[in-house]
Parts: structure tokens; sequence; C-alpha cells
């Protein structure tokens, strides 16, 4: 990609990492033009079966860079084309929540403001204990971006997700995993290790089946209502009965062994 963002193919799990970490991995126009195309990448590319988003130097991302937006860089252009321009950028978010295929993210050090967001667009996260987590956008002056809000809010309810943007606490990670704004928290040490330990399950998992689990919950989260959902989980259901992992994992469950998923 770039040298602010790195990917890594491993087998069927897509590694991106996010790499300014003297800056804590900010968002700087490279880092989130590049995040925008990796992600588009993985959602389409079949031989990616699952995306691990994590960051260089024990930090996950603090989101938007705010020196830049100090120095008032972009300021000047028209707003249409400013909000053209971040539409397009959040992407990213979009693709990591609605690919048809597993997201982890491996949060160390910080994520706030956008990298937050990622994070939560993200199907899991696994924390450090020791991590620091907030929304921040309403310490900036901003009201927030990368689907942040509807992410925050399909998680934990409006009431608290008004209480985390609106005061934007720090929370740590281990207070993140207790009201469920993270998977897991694990010492600091572990993060890696345990969000590469699920990615690689993942990845080597009967990927149409879990992209089409993953389409049915966030229909339903959507609130599509349960007629519609019905129809969704038979054509999903019915698709799945005719791929060669489900007749894998039939013929393995008669002979008594593991199956081998391929992922289609």
């Amino acid at each position: 990609m770039n040298d602010v963002l790195k990917t890594e193919m491993r087998g069927g799990l897509l590694v991106i990492t996010m790499n300014r970490p003297e800056a804590r991995n900010a968002m700087d126009p490279d880092m989130t033009a590049g995040l925008r195309d990796a992600t588009a990448m993985a959602a389409e590319n079949p031989e990616v079966r699952a995306v691990l988003l994590t960051g260089a130097g024990g930090y996950f991302c603090v989101g938007g860079d705010v020196k830049a937006m100090n120095a008032g860089r972009g300021r000047d252009l028209p707003e249409g084309v400013k909000m053209h321009n971040l539409r397009d950028r959040m992407n990213t978010s979009r693709y990591l929540h609605e690919m048809q295929k597993p997201t982890i993210a491996a949060i160390e050090g910080a994520a706030a403001g956008a990298g937050l967001s990622m994070a939560l667009a993200c199907d899991f996260r696994i924390c450090a204990e020791d991590a620091k987590i907030t929304t921040a956008f309403a310490k900036v002056g901003l009201s927030g971006d990368y689907g942040g809000t509807y992410f925050l809010t399909t998680l934990l309810g409006l009431a608290k997700a008004k209480e985390l943007y609106m005061m934007s606490p720090v929370l740590s990670g281990r207070e993140a995993a207790e009201i469920g704004l993270v998977t897991k928290a694990v010492p600091a040490g572990e993060v890696q290790s345990t969000a590469m330990e699920l990615a690689e399950r993942l990845a080597s998992g009967p990927t149409v089946t879990l992209g089409k689990i993953k389409q049915n919950l966030n229909f339903a989260a959507a609130g599509g209502g349960l007629a519609a959902a019905f129809d969704q989980e038979a054509r999903n259901h019915t698709q799945c009965a005719g791929t060669a992992d489900h007749k894998e994992a039939a013929a393995a469950f008669v002979e008594k062994r593991q199956p081998v998923f391929k992922g289609a």
C-alpha cells in the first residue's frame, strides 16, 4: 500500500496495520486513502477470508490528525467538496461492517475518534486491559464520523451512546469489556496473539456461511422486520446448503472428524 499502511496476507487472513506510530497512528490523507482501498479490496477478493485491523508501535489509532486540523489543511475547500471527500474516506467503516467475511480489531494503546469508529465497525474487538478508549470528538469540537454514532448506538443503546459521545470519558480496555464495547480485554502483551488466534480461526472457517450469518445479523440489527428477516434467512440458508463447505462439514460429522473448510 504505502509507508503509513501495511498489508500482509497470511493464508486467508489479511492483516492491515496502521503505521504512523510516532503519531499514535493518527489518520493522515495517505492512511485514510489506503484504509479505504485496502478494505475495498478485502471485501471483493475471494482469497481474503478474514481481516485483522491493527496498529504499529503499541497503538491502535487516535483518530484524525488534530495537528493537521490545526494547520488548516483543506479548510478553504467548498463545504460540498469537503463532505464528499470525507464521505468517500468513511467507506472504510462500511467495508469493515458489511463485507461478507469476519473482521477483527486488535486494540493496544489508544482507540479514539475515527480510530474507535473503525474498531466498532469490526465484528470483534480484542483490547488491551490498559488501553484507552474514548470517542474524543466533542473534545475537539466535532460531532463524529466513520459511523461511530451508528455502531455505538447499535451496540450499547441510545442512552449510553449519548453519554460516551457527549461526555467523552476515557475508558480502560477492562471497563470497555465490562459494558460490552469490546469483545474481550486481555493483558497488554497478549493482544496481538489473542487477536491473531481468533482471526486465523475465523479465516479457516466456512467463509460463505460466516458471511451469510453476518449479513443476517446486520439486517436484524437494522430493524428490517421479522418477515423480511425470515426471507433473508431462508435465502442465505439455502445458498449455504449448496456450498462445498457444508458438504464437507456433513461428511466430517458422519466420519467423526474435524472438517477442513476451503471457504467456498
